[in-house]
């Protein structure tokens, strides 16, 4: 696709995620900035994304918007880069994986954010169930295979990678021998090494 790739963020956001993915396929695309306060708000911005929320892409005239959304569109929006499975096996773990983390491990990482306690009853209705069993699970998942999908780095590894690497930073996920090992197989990707250094030096910008 030859479409003009916008790419809506923040340095300090799940953005991070998306920036990694771009550096992965290799293309051009231009990136806008945006402040919490402010232009996230901007009526021009919420006509993108109704939540006010980073990050989003517009790719010619497609708009997506949620992290794991867009990670799994790109991915087939550029294959050449094989960042998306490839056959039913690989495509069955990469789905798998990939909402898992967008829905238990995001909810059970932001429960222990704020410190909620998970009760007997919570635990019925939560889609996380009890937070051990979704973090136990997320070991499972990448443990099994050398990639989340299996064999092959995909744009699953690079979702669920960041995760990992963000909760253990800021002590959501307890450290693991599985993690570490993990994060040695995905989080030295020269093209991730890259993302950092860019979205990083726009930190500093900001908080200049």
């Amino acid at each position: 696709m030859s479409q003009t790739l916008t790419f809506y963020t923040n340095p300090m956001s799940r953005g991070r995620i998306v920036r990694w993915l771009l550096e992965e396929l290799g293309i051009e695309y231009t990136t806008q900035v945006l402040d919490y306060a402010t232009t996230m708000k901007d009526p021009a911005y919420l006509a993108i994304n109704p939540m006010g929320k980073v990050p989003a892409i517009k790719h010619g005239d497609i708009v997506v918007t949620e992290t794991a959304a867009i990670c799994a569109y790109l991915a087939d929006a550029f294959p050449e880069a094989q960042l998306a499975p490839i056959n039913n096996a690989e495509r069955a773990a990469y789905y798998r994986w990939l909402f898992f983390a967008a829905g238990p491990v995001e909810q059970a990482i932001g429960l222990k954010m704020i410190g909620t306690e998970i009760t007997p009853e919570l635990k019925k209705s939560l889609g996380c169930g009890n937070l051990q069993d979704t973090f136990n699970a997320l070991i499972d998942a990448i443990s099994k295979t050398q990639y989340v999908a299996g064999d092959r780095f995909t744009a699953a590894d690079v979702y669920i990678g960041k995760h990992i690497e963000f909760g253990i930073k800021f002590g959501m996920l307890d450290p693991h021998p599985a993690f570490a090992s993990y994060l040695e197989r995905v989080a030295n990707r020269p093209a991730k090494l890259r993302a950092d250094a860019i979205d990083d030096k726009l930190l500093q910008k900001i908080h200049k």
